[in-house]
């Protein structure tokens, strides 16, 4: 006689195993009964109870068995509590109450949602996505019950795109641990003052820095909220508003007054002007510098393109703001619009990119977050629900412990 018994692979108290079968199309049904040795526990106040007042029976999914899809088939008892003044499903360690898998089926969706999506895990499990998701967004609500926004020292804030339609989603990164703190929908003051309303003023004290780029309801949120804190500006965000700003207004402006032999040298430079010098290709190396001999105006605001680093490399804000009024007078006394103009710029935010000389911190980690929450959502094919995105968000950048 056989003693192969399948115990150890559904150790499920409480109840007891009174049937099998497996079906043609690979499911295994196990018939589950309540185990008669123990008293049935209430799921509303979680006492035991002797009062039955019906019995149903429920499918619940569980765990793959080899190649088979197992599938329980549990009677579940109604009771009778006086403590609850009603009746109460059986309360049972293995299974949530009305759910269709268990926790350890549950547990094993979310963390196969951890490396794929949704649709994918479905599919490998034969399952409906709508359950893969709930499953996992439940575990995610667990792991990150709100926002926690102790130990805050020094943060990041930036932007990004999630739909057509300038419709955008503001990212709190701790900076220290790369941590993402918190995710809201837009990019208004009142978007980053609603994080700020979720610090006690304990915690609003402790932050010393900043960093953003020059967008004015940003700067206003930080000031109301943060007024001791410092407001630094990254040089990401000001070399790109250079390009589009200068760069681009320059050479565009190049090529009209341009004749027809110097128009070849202007058409078609515009990303090896973006490029750092190191960068360039040995293609584009010849290129650049014909381009710097045939037109004065390009050449002044591509040096100066790059005399803008040393601005951030200051070591003390003394060297920093004498840095930036120097650059700001060789801007003017170009003569060239676009560049007179970016410097009065400048001068307006001074008190930003003087502050990194002292908190030398920066949005660039951020913007790695930001591209990667942007595979997660292509890998999703976008998100429906935003709570759930946020979750996902948190997940995939829950920060490290500083040492």
């Amino acid at each position: 006689m056989s003693t192969t018994s399948i115990t150890p692979f559904v150790p499920f108290r409480r109840v007891r195993c009174t049937g099998q079968e497996v079906h043609d199309d690979g499911r295994a049904v196990l018939q589950f009964t309540p185990d008669q040795r123990f008293t049935a526990i209430c799921s509303g106040c979680q006492q035991p109870t002797k009062r039955v007042h019906s019995t149903y029976w429920r499918t619940i999914r569980d765990l793959n068995l080899g190649e088979h899809r197992v599938c329980l088939e549990l009677q579940q008892r109604r009771l009778r509590c006086e403590r609850c003044q009603g009746t109460r499903s059986e309360a049972h360690e293995f299974v949530e109450i009305s759910a269709r898998v268990t926790k350890r089926m549950a547990q094993y969706i979310a963390e196969l949602c951890r490396i794929l999506s949704v649709q994918e895990v479905a599919k490998h499990l034969g399952l409906d996505w709508k359950l893969v998701k709930r499953c996992d967004q439940e575990a995610l609500e667990r792991e990150f019950p709100g926002t926690d926004t102790r130990d805050l020292r020094l943060l990041a804030v930036d932007e990004i795109a999630v739909k057509k339609g300038h419709q955008y989603l503001t990212v709190v990164l701790d900076y220290e641990t790369g941590r993402v703190v918190w995710v809201g929908e837009g990019r208004k003051f009142e978007t980053l003052s609603a994080f700020f309303s979720l610090m006690t003023p304990q915690e609003r004290e402790q932050i010393e820095a900043v960093a953003i780029d020059m967008w004015d309801p940003f700067i206003k949120a930080i000031r109301h909220h943060l007024p001791r804190a410092r407001i630094v500006f990254d040089f990401f965000h000001v070399v790109a508003a250079y390009h589009r700003d200068v760069l681009d207004d320059v050479r565009k402006s190049a090529y009209r007054k341009a004749d027809k032999q110097d128009r070849k040298f202007i058409k078609g430079s515009r990303f090896i002007l973006y490029k750092n010098e190191e960068n360039l290709t040995e293609k584009q190396r010849p290129k650049l510098t014909e381009l710097l001999q045939v037109n004065h105006e390009i050449s002044t605001a591509y040096i100066l393109r790059d005399s803008l680093k040393a601005i951030w490399s200051a070591q003390d804000s003394w060297e920093a703001r004498r840095l930036l009024r120097t650059w700001c007078r060789l801007a003017k006394e170009s003569g060239i619009p676009a560049l007179a103009k970016f410097a009065k710029r400048l001068r307006r935010y001074e008190y930003g990119i003087i502050a990194h000389a002292r908190y030398p911190i920066h949005t660039s980690r951020l913007e790695g977050v930001n591209n990667k929450i942007k595979v997660i959502k292509r890998r999703s094919y976008g998100f429906h629900d935003p709570d759930y995105f946020v979750l996902k968000i948190k997940q995939a950048f829950p920060g490290k412990t500083c040492t």
